[in-house]
């Protein structure tokens, strides 16, 4: 097998075992959000999601980052083969997630009775902030595990802590509710937290690293990077909230509650449905990438690799969407969220841009170029609200598909740009010839919806994701091999 194909298989590889991690969470969710809602009824949901929702809020606060900054710092001294330098980094990582748990935690329990009255206006609440706080520091330990196993690419003790941490975690909350009723929602995220804790840090615990000593001045001059990176990180998370929560306050003012909930409806779609993809092949692709780091060459070659395997994969699923995703919206919802489909037509199309841009911008990470991605998460979180903001206006929900898919195409073209002049990155003709074709399956799709009857627009519908699954599979099976392997498997 030569190295190209070895490593367009590791791509595969992590993409499948945590694309299947993600169904699976998000099928644990629905199964706790049904028992939840039966258990506990709308106001004890109410009460969970806001309690959650204030804790998570301090947690990006507080955290610094740091399940996403130390994993570039873990993959670098894991790719240099020094055990000392390994050890070294780990080390910072597991002091540093015990400060930042313990000032979450801390925090909470001195803030809990504003928290109360700020989130329920009243102060009846504040001994379940007070409980909570200790979910803090068990989430961010938690991370810690976790940023370890990413980070030296343990895919299999990684997908094993992530799945067995919600699987056990729903059986051992779901009898709390059960039991005790609204009374139960404070022990049983407490319960998750411990669950969540206990597996991360059992899966971690089979990567044997020397223990070192570290100093204070040690700790402060290896972490720095760390948390100012993670720093940075938290804002941009908190941007991209404050972007979201202020264009679902315009919808609400300008359109009313129930625009609100078909925007959610189509957001859903797009970000949890077609982004399990991201999440599954960034958990392995940013680790990857920041251990080549320091070669620009080899960047070029990994981010090419990725958005390759990104467009190929996404295009057959973002093709059946645009065909069948009036059936889709009915199965996940009701006839009455019909509405959104105009949104999900454009918003499908931008997807291709934000896939091919999502591949790219991760060279700022890797690379901790601080500034320039600080600037361009800023600046990409408020010129989407302004999109977004002039295409509901215009256009409705329809218009939002419009400003997401324009919005993608222009910060593709902003991410390219900065990383040629920063880093000499250039896609190669292969991946050109990949998104061409594919993107261009995806507007005759496009096309078919918009003009052809509803019995023609099936047929030639099934033609079009035929032909971009076949083109898939034959152009994976040049980087991976996979018909040759099956044949040699099938005579052996």
């Amino acid at each position: 097998m030569s190295e190209q194909q070895a490593s367009y298989r590791q791509i595969m590889k992590a993409t499948s075992i945590f694309g299947g991690v993600q169904v699976f969470n998000i099928l644990i969710s629905i199964v706790r959000s049904k028992f939840v809602a039966v258990l506990l009824g709308p106001s004890g949901m109410g009460i969970m999601g806001l309690l959650t929702a204030t804790t998570g809020m301090i947690g990006s606060l507080v955290n610094f980052g740091l399940g996403t900054s130390a994993v570039k710092d873990i993959a670098a001294a894991f790719g240099t083969n020094d055990v000392k330098r390994i050890s070294l980094v780990v080390g910072v990582v597991r002091r540093l997630v015990w400060i930042t748990g313990l000032m979450g935690l801390v925090s909470t329990a001195i803030l809990s009775p504003w928290l109360s009255q700020i989130t329920f206006g009243n102060k009846d609440y504040s001994l379940a902030f007070i409980w909570l706080s200790v979910t803090l520091l068990l989430n961010q330990l938690s991370s810690g595990q976790l940023v370890l196993l990413q980070g030296m690419r343990k895919l299999k003790h990684l997908a094993k802590a992530n799945l067995s941490g919600s699987f056990i975690g729903l059986f051992v909350t779901l009898p709390l509710y059960y039991l005790w009723g609204i009374d139960g929602i404070v022990p049983g995220i407490i319960g998750t937290s411990l669950l969540s804790l206990f597996m991360s840090w059992y899966f971690s615990g089979k990567i044997k690293i020397e223990r070192t000593a570290l100093s204070t001045s040690q700790t402060l001059a290896e972490g720095r990077s760390m948390l100012q990176l993670g720093f940075l990180i938290s804002l941009s998370m908190l941007f991209s909230l404050a972007s979201s929560y202020l264009l679902r306050i315009f919808i609400s003012h300008t359109g009313g509650i129930e625009q609100v909930g078909l925007y959610n409806a189509g957001f859903v779609i797009i970000n949890t449905y077609v982004g399990l993809v991201f999440n599954a092949m960034g958990t392995d692709y940013y680790p990857r990438l920041s251990a080549v780091a320091h070669d620009n060459k080899l960047c070029n070659k990994t981010i090419n690799q990725q958005a390759e395997i990104a467009i190929l994969i996404l295009a057959p699923i973002l093709i059946a969407f645009l065909i069948f995703i009036n059936w889709l919206i009915i199965l996940l919802y009701s006839n009455q969220f019909i509405a959104v489909t105009g949104m999900i037509y454009w918003a499908a199309l931008g997807i291709f841009f934000k896939a091919t841009s999502w591949s790219v911008a991760y060279i700022f990470l890797a690379k901790g170029a601080n500034k320039i991605f600080f600037w361009t998460e800023l600046m990409g979180n408020f010129l989407l609200l302004v999109f977004n903001v002039l295409g509901y206006h215009w256009g409705g929900l329809t218009g939002l598909g419009h400003s997401f898919a324009l919005y993608f195409l222009f910060y593709m073209i902003q991410i390219y740009w900065i990383s040629k002049i920063k880093f000499q990155f250039a896609f190669n003709i292969s991946f050109a010839k990949i998104f061409a074709v594919q993107f261009g399956l995806a507007i005759v799709a496009f096309l078919t919806v918009k003009f052809f009857g509803q019995s023609n627009k099936y047929i030639f519908g099934v033609i079009v994701i035929g032909a971009s699954g076949l083109y898939s599979i034959i152009e994976l099976d040049k980087r991976l091999g996979i018909l040759s392997f099956l044949k040699h498997q099938k005579f052996r």
